[in-house]
């Protein structure tokens, strides 16, 4: 985490990847609800390719899925992450407005259960659960630029899970929405 931390501040700090027509091309975020709500730490980095397209790649630390809680001794032990695409479809260009989002996301760790939660208990009291998994899904939100430095906007993907173990204790299909606040440069 330190190390992610790091190299966000570095790049903002030196302010790389201006083009040469001054255009800033890179953008920094923060999914600050998921943060302040359930811990889980959403850091996001968006590289335009022009006005309308953007690549993006996110680290979810704590990463839970469909917003389940850690109440009555069940654990995540879980990160992702996530590949995407972005389209703009505002018709100012400065990649503002509505967007759609087509993604890649690997999740690794596991989710330990006590097992007194479940009608079959273990030998050792705990149920782990594998969630090493690979997810395809999309997603859409707004997002406002100011003065094409800072940014906010909600959002909200929709994915399906490829992991058998996962999909058996949890669900195939996983919902995540938040609200971003991003900086550019």
């Amino acid at each position: 985490m330190k190390k992610i931390l790091f190299a966000l501040i570095l790049i903002a700090t030196f302010k790389v990847g201006y083009s040469q027509s001054g255009d800033k091309q890179n953008e920094i975020k923060l999914n600050i609800i998921n943060t302040i709500a359930i811990a889980s730490v959403e850091f996001g980095y968006e590289r335009f390719i022009d006005d309308h397209q953007s690549i993006e790649g996110v680290v979810l630390i704590n990463d839970r899925i469909n917003y389940h809680s850690e109440k009555g001794s069940r654990k995540f032990d879980t990160n992702s992450f996530k590949l995407g695409y972005n389209y703009y479809f505002g018709d100012e260009y400065d990649a503002s407005g509505l967007y759609i989002n087509p993604f890649f996301k690997y999740r690794t760790g596991e989710f330990t259960e006590d097992a007194g939660n479940l009608q079959e208990p273990a030998p050792n009291n705990n149920v782990v659960t594998d969630m090493n998994s690979f997810i395809i899904g999309i997603g859409s939100g707004y997002k406002w630029n100011f003065n094409d430095t800072f940014v906010l906007g909600p959002f909200v993907n929709v994915g399906r899970n490829f992991s058998d173990e996962v999909k058996d204790r949890f669900s195939a299909i996983e919902f995540n929405a938040g609200f971003n606040i991003g900086y550019r440069f």
